[in-house]
């Protein structure tokens, strides 16, 4: 019961994340790993067939997200470096 308590915990988590802002998302996001991820696998959550089906859709939509603001974030951090560069 605890394991499945766990996994709803996590599942609820993500759906709150997903709602975040995408700063606040990407931190949240690394955390929400840390927290669920990292001592165990995704195979080891107990989820009904409907959660883990959600908890999928979540996990990949928000791969995708990271990877686009990963982009995003080196595009910034670069145009930052050529204003410095102009500046000087």
């Amino acid at each position: 019961m605890e394991r499945r308590n766990r996994s709803v915990e996590a599942l609820n988590n993500l759906k709150y994340i997903d709602s975040l802002d995408d700063d606040f998302r990407a931190e949240s996001l690394q955390g929400w790993v840390e927290k669920y991820l990292e001592d165990s696998q995704i195979e080891d959550f107990d989820l009904e067939l409907n959660d883990l089906n959600c908890l999928s859709e979540l996990f990949y939509k928000n791969i995708n997200f990271l990877k686009q603001h990963r982009v995003d974030m080196k595009s910034a951090i670069d145009n930052h470096k050529k204003i410095r560069e102009f500046l000087k």
